[in-house]
């Protein structure tokens, strides 16, 4: 059964749930400025972020998708249960974040995933470090880097803007906003898509139909992005608030700021292969955006929050996928 074809279609449908969950979960990332702000209302904000969602995938190769396929575990250990548990672990803890209105990394739970799997089967000796290690430090650096770019970016247009009163203001930045949050979107779908796609690869790799070199055909690229688009039409509304008003409060000028840099760090990791959170990243900018009103404008608390639900999901997301593991192969495989 497990290496039957139907297994692997199984599989590949497994995967695109958990693409379809990252939009829908991550959708709250590419619209809580902008529905924050009132730039747009969230139909029309989900359909913007969608649209430059599945745009991303003309945009750029698939880095991160060999990050994820190659640089998390050693290929010669993946069999589809390997996959099926990542997957498992991947998406019941995305569903346990969206339900509590966490915004967690959907990025972050399927490595998780795929270490609690490839250690369930062949021990610590089947992780590829160096990309676990590239990949966990942007745990840190994700959010820091987001933080100066958004606090960066809102200086610079206080500055910019410094001779103008609050309703012109409000107003050029509602329409940049439109701008900012389309670019962010886009990064938003070069990085998060390009996981599936990896996972998507590794399966068929293991059933020898792309080659060594990890060539990934241009069906599952269009397939995963439109996937992940229709997640986010669909949308995470538990995690909208959370992100848009419980952290800061946000005007169209803080909203541009945020969405524009979290937008540069997140494309600036996708070109280099980085899977990055990019829950992370916009968190950090909005908190670098509060901070440059005053330190007490960050609800710390709510920050805290979020910081611990980030340092949860690898280990958990490891530990359900180990147990999905161990249990699948003991009583049905």
């Amino acid at each position: 059964m497990l290496d039957s074809m139907a297994f692997v279609i199984f599989l590949v449908l497994v995967a695109l749930v958990f693409d379809f969950l990252n939009g829908f979960h991550d959708s709250s990332n590419s619209i809580s400025t902008i529905v924050s702000t009132r730039v747009l209302s969230p139909k029309q904000a989900v359909v913007w972020a969608a649209f430059f969602n599945f745009l991303a995938a003309f945009f750029i190769g698939t880095q991160v998708a060999h990050t994820i396929g190659r640089g998390i575990i050693h290929l010669n250990i993946v069999d589809n249960l390997v996959i099926l548990s990542a997957l498992s672990g991947a998406i019941i803890w995305n569903i346990t974040t969206w339900y509590y209105g966490l915004p967690s990394s959907s990025s972050h739970a399927l490595i998780g995933g795929l270490i609690g799997a490839g250690i369930a089967k062949a021990g610590t000796s089947t992780l590829v470090w160096s990309g676990i290690i590239k990949t966990t430090a942007f745990i840190v650096l994700s959010p820091a880097i987001g933080m100066f770019l958004g606090f960066f970016f809102m200086v610079l247009s206080m500055n910019l803007n410094r001779n103008s009163n609050m309703a012109r203001s409000d107003k050029l930045y509602r329409k940049l906003q439109f701008i900012s949050s389309a670019i962010y979107s886009l990064g938003h779908g070069m990085n998060d898509a390009q996981k599936t796609i990896g996972i998507i690869a590794i399966v068929l790799y293991s059933k020898g139909l792309i080659n060594s070199n990890f060539n990934i055909p241009y069906w599952i690229i269009i397939m995963c992005y439109t996937t992940i688009a229709l997640g986010t039409m669909f949308g995470g509304w538990r995690i909208v608030k959370t992100m848009g008003t419980k952290i800061t409060k946000l005007r169209p000028i803080g909203g541009f700021s945020a969405e524009a840099g979290a937008a540069c760090a997140i494309i600036g990791a996708s070109v280099f292969g980085i899977p990055v959170s990019t829950t992370h990243t916009i968190t950090g900018a909005i908190v670098g955006v509060g901070a440059t009103k005053r330190l007490s404008a960050v609800r710390w608390g709510v920050a805290g929050n979020i910081i611990w639900a980030w340092i949860l999901t690898i280990p958990i997301s490891a530990i359900i996928s180990a147990i999905t593991y161990l249990s699948l192969k003991q009583y049905f495989f």
